[in-house]
């Protein structure tokens, strides 16, 4: 397998995230994995700056080449960059959303997903989506370990002035709060 490229807007990175890239190393066979911090995406806002949360997924992804995305999606990304063989690393909830981005046909064709599931998830829901795709035999699914942790609670807990512990990696929790962010 070429290059696997695992995009987000990561604020905060957590194990969640890192329990995903960790799966496709050991399930995908990835010889390299490039962590893409979205700089401005376009589905959703984010609270730290792009410098922070770069930051941030250096400490989650210690040993992986970790880059600022300067494109809010996805095509435009594979458009620009020339990545031998890529796969790109998503998780079911956003494959369930898959043909509303931009240009999903052409995604599939510049890039094989591989989509992250976990037990319990509706294997029905994913299955609708492989069924509209023209190119389905382009993606692939590999299994994780359910975890708690979700962005938006991180943040609420840091606002609240709560431990990280058990959600984010040590290194982490450490920056988010050396640097001060998600206070308020």
């Amino acid at each position: 397998m070429g290059v696997v490229l695992y995009g987000g807007a990561f604020d905060p990175p957590h194990l969640g995230h890192v329990a995903v890239a960790d799966a496709a190393r050991e399930q995908l066979g990835v010889e390299r994995l490039v962590v893409l911090v979205a700089e401005r995406p376009a589905h959703r806002a984010v609270l730290a700056t792009a410098e922070d949360r770069l930051a941030l997924a250096r400490a989650a992804f210690p040993h992986d080449d970790i880059r600022l995305d300067p494109h809010p999606r996805t095509v435009e990304l594979l458009r620009t960059e020339a990545f031998d063989d890529p796969v790109f690393v998503i998780g079911a909830d956003q494959f369930r959303n898959f043909l509303s981005w931009s240009e999903p046909a052409e995604v599939l064709e510049r890039t094989r997903i591989a989509v992250a599931t976990r037990p319990g998830f509706p294997r029905r829901e994913l299955d609708e989506v492989l069924e509209q795709l023209e190119l389905p035999e382009r993606v692939v699914f590999f299994e994780i370990e359910p975890n708690p942790g979700a962005s938006t609670a991180i943040r609420a807990r840091v606002t609240a002035g709560e431990p990280l512990d058990g959600l984010v990696p040590a290194a982490v929790a450490q920056l988010v709060a050396e640097r001060g962010l998600y206070r308020s």
